[in-house]
């Protein structure tokens, strides 16, 4: 048996003017471990005047995780949060039972022009967990783990691997890593956690004699170590962890219970979430 179960190559899509590289969900939903949506940002270039404008809109049963390679953005919350994110650094919101964000280019950022290149994760939360209180955490760089050895630089954005733990608070068996390997670099992905996935950000990666190029998801065999081998100067991302169940997605929703979800619509459409305080923005309940 070989080290990879599936490939999955990431679509273009269109989210309101800026285009983004889906990769998660895949094949009607799945998953890897507890992550279920994984969009890659760019990398996009922005001129003076212009910038991101995600306008408030909400999540439940979900945490987000957005990690930044270049840019910056600047997150409101409807617990009254503001922080900008910078390359290196995490934004763990946990939306529980409900919150509503927004997620702009700051006014400094959008004079000057700049780019932008990043991941944007949501974690399904376990079943016990799925209504807990909202919450938002920030992690600077210099609190997550390094891993470095030859050729190869690991950031450990959250969980845990090769002995190391992050400070993110995770509510399941989790891995996510910001891998940075130089031409013909080696990296052994070990069998520690039950779905481990790399999603090859920039260059390529080979794999039994195989080469993967960027956009590119591999899901690995359970219980098998997965020998990673940089083809050119590459940047990869490592995610997975233990599964957390059945999980529905509706638009910005998540959770065990298509009722809930159903609820969750309701409250939206009805004006019910808690608002993002000083903006009157938001994005309507899509029709579909």
């Amino acid at each position: 048996m070989g080290a990879i179960a599936h490939v999955v190559e990431g679509r273009a899509r269109d989210i309101g003017g800026f285009d983004v590289l889906r990769v998660l969900p895949w094949a009607g939903g799945r998953m890897v471990g507890p992550f279920i949506f994984l969009d890659q940002m760019g990398p996009a270039v922005f001129a003076p005047g212009q910038g991101i404008d995600v306008r408030p809109h909400p999540h439940i049963g979900l945490a987000t995780v957005t990690y930044l390679f270049e840019g910056e953005i600047l997150h409101r919350d409807g617990l009254g949060m503001v922080q900008t994110i910078r390359p290196g650094e995490v934004n763990w919101m946990t939306a529980g039972h409900g919150i509503v964000h927004s997620e702009r280019t700051g006014p400094e950022l959008r004079g000057r022009g700049h780019r932008l290149h990043g991941l944007q994760s949501w974690i399904a939360l376990p079943a016990g967990q799925e209504e807990a209180e909202p919450s938002f955490r920030h992690f600077a760089q210099e609190e997550l783990p390094r891993i470095e050895r030859d050729g190869v630089q690991l950031r450990l954005i959250a969980g845990s691997l090769m002995g190391s733990s992050s400070p993110v608070p995770v509510l399941s068996d989790t891995l996510y890593a910001d891998v940075s390997m130089t031409v013909r670099a080696e990296l052994t992905v070990p069998p520690d956690h039950e779905e481990r996935a790399a999603y090859i950000v920039q260059g390529a990666l080979e794999v039994e004699d195989e080469v993967y190029n960027a956009g590119t998801l591999l899901v690995f065999e359970p219980g098998e170590p997965a020998d990673l081998v940089a083809f050119g100067n590459s940047r990869i991302a490592l995610l997975g962890g233990a599964p957390v169940g059945e999980r529905h997605i509706w638009w910005n929703f998540v959770s065990s219970s298509r009722e809930r979800i159903e609820a969750a619509k309701r409250d939206w459409k009805e004006g019910r979430f808690t608002p993002v305080p000083g903006e009157t923005e938001f994005i309507p309940l899509p029709d579909r």
